[in-house]
């Protein structure tokens, strides 16, 4: 089998009203649109693998190559270490093209372990305490089992209310994460410093919260594995980074309890790499927690997660970007024909469906 075109498209996503993410901070211009764009991967034998676009307006260099030398293809192309491509998104529609030869789901080829992964809802924005309360409450009739909160107000004191409010109103039973964003630069507020990171975890880990992410910037390897190892609370981060040996050093020096790679945010991450890092961090008893991208090709990103999380046991749970109205089915998941829908018990089955099991609507 060999490639014989790659098509990129685009459509837009209309937002119902301008959205500010927290990590845009309070000056920066609200977001209108999504954008879900795709490549296409075409084959002599009539099979076309999907995958998300990740910056390669030319990615014509893979016409010719075998689908499944998808390893070669990851360490030349997707791994970093190689030429600087970011192919992450056409190894994924690679994936997709060998699991459709085969008639099987990617992630039963990678040796599945489970079919079946918990997540949490990720919120995106910073918000009155009413605002918050009343959120979480209905992500939690959703059925959702854990969610995520967004800090790095002006006074972090007012960001350890809202955490207190939120635990407050719902009990002990849901898992609350939080998201400092620390490493989004410029924040547009003042950074934490190592002394207000550490008070907060401290505070945090008081409140029963499961992880604290990015309380300090990635490259303070220093400052966060003192963190780490000051408290109980995990410490988690990653989502920037961008291969998976950019983890070498915070896991070797224990700067993180929980790793978050991302398949496709970076373009050098990958199914391969994803698998890869949670066989490392398994070995150091390091959890992986993937960070997955909140636009327009979310659907496509997170089933390609989802696969690479179904064969280790180290990956407790995934990112599911939920912040009505902006981030929803309707709006992340609307050129999709089987949207994710999480269940009753806080999960999201993996479909049998053959490759990524994720057809586009054209």
């Amino acid at each position: 089998m060999k490639v014989t075109e790659v098509q990129v498209t685009k459509k837009v996503i209309a937002l119902p009203d301008p959205w500010t993410p927290a990590w845009h901070g309070p000056k920066e211009e609200s977001v209108t649109s999504l954008e879900f764009s795709t490549y296409k991967i075409h084959t002599d034998e009539g099979i076309t693998g999907i995958g998300p676009y990740t910056g390669i307006k030319d990615p014509s260099f893979v016409i010719g190559w075998d689908p499944f030398k998808v390893g070669d293809f990851w360490e030349r192309y997707v791994s970093g270490q190689g030429k600087a491509y970011t192919a992450s998104g056409l190894e994924i529609a690679l994936w997709d093209i060998i699991g459709k030869a085969i008639n099987s789901p990617i992630y039963k080829l990678l040796g599945a372990c489970r079919s079946r992964i918990p997540v949490y809802a990720a919120t995106s924005r910073i918000m009155s305490r009413e605002q918050h309360i009343d959120q979480v409450q209905e992500l939690v009739a959703k059925g959702f089992k854990a969610v995520k909160i967004r800090l790095h107000r002006p006074n972090p004191r007012d960001d350890l209310a809202i955490v207190k409010a939120v635990r407050t109103a719902v009990g002990d039973e849901l898992k609350i994460l939080v998201d400092a964003n620390q490493n989004n630069i410029p924040l547009k507020y003042k950074p934490w410093s190592r002394k207000t990171a550490l008070w907060m975890a401290r505070e945090l880990e008081r409140l029963g919260v499961y992880f604290l992410e990015e309380p300090l910037p990635r490259a303070d390897i220093d400052g966060l594995s003192r963190l780490a190892a000051s408290v109980e609370i995990a410490i988690a981060g990653g989502e920037h980074s961008p291969t998976i040996y950019d983890f070498r050093q915070h896991i070797i020096s224990g700067a993180y309890d929980i790793l978050q790679p991302d398949v496709i945010l970076n373009g050098h991450i990958g199914i391969i790499g994803i698998t890869r890092l949670a066989a490392t961090a398994e070995y150091f008893s390091k959890k992986v927690i993937p960070h997955v991208v909140s636009n327009g090709n979310f659907p496509l990103a997170f089933a390609a997660t989802l696969h690479s999380m179904a064969s280790a046991w180290n990956c407790p749970m995934v990112e599911y970007p939920y912040d009505p109205p902006f981030l929803t089915i309707e709006t992340l998941q609307t050129f999709v024909e089987k949207p994710f829908i999480i269940e009753k018990d806080g999960c999201i089955a993996l479909t049998d469906g053959p490759g990524l099991g994720c057809s586009v609507i054209d």
